[in-house]
């Protein structure tokens, strides 16, 4: 008996995905997310104005939106920087939609 050429396949085994041609590579995602990183900082001081105008004009009590809007900052920051470490579309999405949600969040207390 012989033995064929090709290694045997397990019958289950799934088969490889084509690369998809317009997604965005490694590099842009890397960019993109260095970019989040600028708007994390603006939309953190930006959480901070809203904060300290309703502080003063307000009844000068944070709620629970003011802390879940720097939560929600931070959390950006920690996806931006991951997103930097391993490129993926996700954290890059994750960064900004956390990142523009924070003063958001902010302005509804």
């Amino acid at each position: 008996m012989t033995t064929p050429d090709t290694p045997a396949t397990a019958p289950h085994a799934p088969a490889p995905r084509a690369a998809d041609p317009n997604s965005p590579g490694a590099t842009a995602l890397r960019v993109m997310a260095g970019v989040g990183l600028l708007l994390v900082a603006v939309c953190a001081v930006a959480a901070m104005a809203v904060t300290l105008t309703d502080a003063v004009s307000g009844d000068g009590v944070g709620g629970g939106f003011v802390t879940a809007g720097f939560w929600a900052v931070g959390l950006a920051a920690l996806a931006g920087v991951a997103a930097l470490a391993v490129p993926g579309r996700a954290l890059v999405a994750a960064q900004y939609v956390l990142a523009l949600a924070g003063p958001l969040l902010a302005l509804m207390d």
